[in-house]
């Protein structure tokens, strides 16, 4: 049966709170749906999240208002009343596991089964590339929902070349609609470069019948404005899960 959750959000950067926002939005697809906790909520507040790195925090972790509410604690030092705790860099999925390890305890429990892949997964490398913000926030959370959380972002065609000379990659998401150079001409340096990269995306993507033929020929997927979720879940679901490199 579907359930709503509302998490109530203390602290963290702008940056954090559009991940964090990305991550609740994606949750929406899910059994599980997560929603920021505001007073006007039809509901109270079941969780917390509490950066540790704000004051407010740890007024909010030892006030007796919380005492029926499930605290999640980012950063050290946690308060003694913390259910759990987390360290930076946040591992979105390490929270959202957190959360549905609490809601849905009996889908959690089979860990043993899923940990081989994960942790295959977690070796990975992506490179987003994208002069969107946004986009690249997007593609990150969706990335790391997959548990692949190693992820460079580029805002430009030369910086993804620069940073494909660099490092070994074994996924990239490229935006169709670059500023500095050609999106397919990219595609083919990434794919043939001195560190050639094996899973190649385009986002985007017109889906005309000449993209679908350079993509056909290029071995490359092509991905909507914004990225249909299910789509980019079944191409990162063929990528081989082996160690990287």
């Amino acid at each position: 049966m579907a359930q709503r959750i509302y998490v109530k959000v203390i602290g963290f950067s702008d940056e954090e709170r559009h991940m964090l926002n990305t991550v609740f939005r994606l949750s929406e697809q899910c059994r599980t749906m997560y929603q920021l906790w505001t007073p006007q909520a039809a509901e109270p507040a079941r969780v917390a999240l509490l950066d540790g790195q704000s004051w407010e925090a740890r007024v909010e972790a030892e006030s007796p208002l919380h005492a029926g509410m499930r605290l999640l604690w980012i950063g050290p030092n946690a308060p003694a009343g913390v259910w759990r705790s987390f360290q930076r860099p946040i591992a979105w999925p390490e929270i959202v596991g957190g959360l549905d390890a609490l809601f849905e305890p009996g889908a959690a429990q089979p860990a043993a089964a899923a940990a081989e892949p994960e942790s295959a997964m977690a070796r990975k490398h992506a490179l987003i590339v994208s002069a969107d913000r946004g986009e690249r926030l997007y593609l990150r959370a969706r990335l790391a929902l997959a548990r692949l959380t190693q992820a460079d972002e580029a805002e430009t065609g030369s910086h993804a070349m620069e940073l494909a000379r660099s490092k070994q990659y074994d996924v990239a998401l490229v935006d169709a609609g670059l500023d500095d150079m050609d999106a397919w001409a990219l595609l083919s340096r990434l794919r043939g470069g001195r560190r050639p990269i094996p899973h190649l995306a385009l986002t985007k993507a017109a889906r005309s019948m000449a993209e679908r033929l350079k993509a056909w020929h290029g071995s490359t997927a092509l991905l909507e404005d914004p990225p249909d979720p299910e789509r980019l879940d079944a191409w990162l679901s063929r990528i081989e899960v082996g160690p990287a490199g």
